[in-house]
């Protein structure tokens, strides 16, 4: 009776196996998974581009008190749990996805045009939401007018 269970267990282990090393998303490497889990400096960091095009819409807020206060409401109810409290890409959920969210403070992220991050807010990719459905236009660019300002920050 024990060889029954012992031998059904032994068949599921072998069909999970299977099913996983036929999955498209399955790694073997068992090297790669470890240093993106184990190592803060290692986590892949994945290049997001916007479309070209993106580049021209413009913001249409000012930046004053009023919308960078705005801005910074929304961040720390959206986005501070994965960009951190000062935007640098080290919040608490965001070291757990396997992509490091975006650090405010990197000139490749300070260098995009306002256009290009509102799509991105807009469309999400991966682990980032699309804001389109939960955020008014007005509100993804008040987000945007604050990390503008938080990039600045030291």
């Amino acid at each position: 009776m024990k060889n029954i269970g012992f031998f059904k267990t032994f068949v599921l282990l072998g069909i999970c196996s299977f099913v996983l090393s036929a999955s498209k998303n399955y790694s073997s490497d068992s090297k790669v998974i470890y240093a993106l889990y184990s190592h803060k400096d290692t986590i892949k960091k994945d290049v997001w581009l916007a479309p070209e095009w993106a580049d021209t819409i413009k913001n249409i807020l000012p930046v004053n008190p009023e919308n960078i206060s705005a801005g910074e409401e929304l961040y720390n109810m959206y986005c501070f749990s994965c960009h951190g409290d000062t935007g640098y890409g080290d919040g608490p959920a965001g070291g757990s996805m396997g992509t490091r969210p975006a650090n405010f403070h990197d000139q490749r992220v300070i260098k995009q045009k306002d256009g290009a991050i509102f799509w991105k807010l807009t469309n999400g990719n991966g682990n980032m939401p699309p804001y389109k459905e939960i955020l008014s236009e007005k509100e993804r660019w008040q987000l945007i007018t604050y990390l503008r300002e938080l990039g600045k920050q030291p």
